[in-house]
């Protein structure tokens, strides 16, 4: 099971999720007044959508080492993995994934707290460690395999 996230840990991801935005003033300014901001994606990191259930499955099949950020609402009963901007095609054949093109706007909370319903499921960490396309598309793949412990250090 991952360490609980410090209060450092979680500012450093905060600090590395505004250095994805070109206007993080702005950012702050609608996270202090407990509302979503706006991320673009493209040029940091790309997001595939998938349902809640099916990714809080995924995410202990694939064990905490290898998961990048997960951001969920809980009412829309949606997630949001943040991939590798370079990813390609890798998840196209896996039906429960939708990725999202360059460009999409993904609403976000501040790292450190949920706003709403929307929380992180797996936080920024601050490394800029995103998921794996490769290794999201086994977890999502039919039966669901579980990775092997080699596949997770």
């Amino acid at each position: 099971m991952a360490a609980k996230p410090t209060r450092s840990t979680k500012q450093a991801g905060q600090d590395w999720l505004l250095s994805c935005t070109t206007q993080p003033t702005d950012v702050c300014r609608q996270w202090d007044d407990e509302e979503l901001a706006p991320f673009r994606t493209g040029a940091h990191w790309r997001a595939a959508e998938a349902p809640l259930l099916q990714s809080m499955h995924a995410m202990k099949r694939m064990g905490w080492k290898c998961l990048g950020p997960v951001l969920a609402d809980a009412e829309a009963n949606l997630a949001w993995w943040l991939l590798p901007p370079t990813v390609g095609d890798e998840l196209d054949d896996i039906r429960p994934l939708t990725v999202h093109p360059a460009g999409w706007v993904l609403r976000c909370p501040p790292v450190l707290h949920a706003v709403g319903v929307r929380m992180w499921l797996e936080r920024p960490d601050g490394s800029g460690r995103l998921t794996d396309p490769v290794l999201l598309g086994a977890a999502f793949s039919p039966g669901g395999a579980r990775l092997s412990m080699e596949a997770s250090r």
